[in-house]
């Protein structure tokens, strides 16, 4: 791919105007004169650019970044079944020809490939996997939109923003309930993904962005449609998730919200759809939730009533963390009971048939999910909840280790090569078919800590 778009000639006319207006910082237009207000939401929202947007975002060095981040994401292959290296060739020999479809406003982005992924709770979501090459167009729009759109966004919008994280979220949580707000209205939006209205979205997205060749691009990627079964779905609602532009364009619906809130004082953080706003009491909080429904409700989203309430702040889980209060009335962060649940299912999953495994082949396959976990979870200040969660995991590997030995005779002759006493490996033996009660206490003694520090096993403690 880098070879073939060093193979392409450099655009002419009108695309060199884009490059600059590409690169020009966005501040710039700011200070040139105040950004026009726009009726309903009383929020400065400030075009950007004239034009050339999509020139800009198919230049050489543009598609070249595009496409390192597309290649380092990997991914599966859409319903064309072509992979990385497959589109790399593709483009070799038809880039030419794509671009001058794209700026000729005549591409036809092809169907989302539907992936159902479990959730925890036992319910599926749905993915729509673009094709590669549809990929690498989003990537390239979104590394010239995102820094023009991204200024404009509330700063109480945590995800999927450049420099912001689930992290900061949760942080501005915990000091909204310090300092005294300490009821949440907490809102969960039934299938946002899945009832995005497209006219409201491209609405929305006019009044920040005036080209009209990315506005219909976009809306193709937005009517592109979803396989399944080997059948095509038209789709009027939606954004699937799954493409690069998806994430930025729920930013920029949901910024209506975003900012009546904060045209209102309040005090809230929002991570893509899930909104706390957070309240000195009950009544106060219902009135939040009256507004966010007509708010919603504009925006022809639905709230889920199930999921949604006004209710103490302790307790209800945001972003996989839950609050609590310690000593000295300090509000602190603790890992949700129901990510923990999820944990331990995703530990059992994994480890699930490990029969044939050595115990090494088992850690390095937990490794990297441990290692995520615990990189997501480190602000939780509950250090006895790690404590056993470690435990918890070694008890399960030490009883899978003995499911792999077996037979008594076998677990007799594997624990004494391991150092283990005579009158250790005899009683663990005399008891080899209690896996999980025989693989506490004594085993401790052989299979410690330290070996499976050896083994590479991350602790989370």
């Amino acid at each position: 791919m880098s070879k073939a778009m060093r193979q392409m000639p450099e655009p002419s006319g009108r695309a060199g105007v884009a490059r600059g207006e590409a690169a020009r910082d966005p501040v710039s237009d700011e200070a040139s004169g105040p950004p026009r207000e726009h009726p309903g939401t009383g929020s400065a929202r400030p075009k950007a650019g004239t034009g050339g947007l999509l020139e800009a975002a198919l230049t050489r060095q543009n598609l070249q970044r595009a496409w390192k981040r597309v290649k380092a994401n990997q991914g599966a292959a859409g319903v064309d079944g072509l992979g990385i290296e497959q589109t790399a060739e593709l483009l070799r020999t038809r880039w030419n020809a794509i671009r001058q479809t794209l700026l000729a406003g005549q591409y036809r982005p092809q169907p989302v490939r539907r992936v159902m992924i479990p959730k925890p709770d036992g319910s599926q979501r749905e993915l729509g996997i673009p094709t590669v090459l549809d990929r690498l167009i989003q990537q390239a729009l979104l590394h010239v939109l995102q820094p023009l759109i991204d200024p404009s966004f509330s700063d109480h919008s945590h995800g999927f923003r450049p420099g912001r994280r689930a992290h900061d979220a949760v942080k501005a949580a915990r000091a909204y309930v310090q300092s005294g707000k300490r009821v949440v209205v907490d809102v969960d939006l039934a299938k946002f993904f899945d009832r995005v209205n497209h006219d409201i979205l491209i609405d929305r997205l006019k009044r920040r962005i005036d080209d009209a060749g990315v506005i219909g691009l976009i809306r193709a990627y937005l009517n592109a449609g979803i396989m399944a079964g080997g059948v095509v779905i038209d789709r009027h609602l939606g954004t699937p998730q799954g493409g690069p532009l998806s994430p930025l364009l729920a930013n920029v619906l949901l910024d209506d919200v975003d900012k009546a809130l904060e045209a209102r004082g309040y005090r809230f953080a929002r991570y893509a759809d899930d909104c706390n706003v957070y309240v000195g009491s009950m009544k106060a909080g219902q009135r939040v939730m009256a507004l966010l429904k007509r708010q919603y409700a504009r925006l022809k989203l639905q709230i889920n009533e199930d999921k949604s309430a006004v209710a103490s702040a302790f307790g209800r889980k945001f972003l996989g963390y839950q609050l609590w209060v310690a000593k000295g009335r300090e509000v602190k962060c603790a890992v949700a009971r129901k990510a923990v649940d999820h944990f331990k299912a995703r530990i059992r999953k994994l480890t699930r048939r490990s029969g044939g495994r050595s115990m090494s082949e088992v850690v390095a396959k937990l490794r990297p999910y441990l290692l995520g976990w615990k990189a997501y979870f480190g602000m939780a200040q509950t250090p006895n909840v790690w404590r056993e969660l470690d435990q918890w995991l070694r008890h399960r590997l030490r009883a899978i280790r003995l499911r792999q030995w077996k037979r008594g005779t076998t677990m007799y002759r594997e624990l004494l090569a391991m150092g283990a006493k005579q009158s250790v490996a005899r009683q663990v033996a005399a008891n080899s078919r209690r896996w999980w009660r025989n693989s506490a206490k004594l085993l401790n003694s052989v299979l410690t800590i330290a070996w499976f520090d050896r083994l590479g096993l991350p602790r989370l403690s």
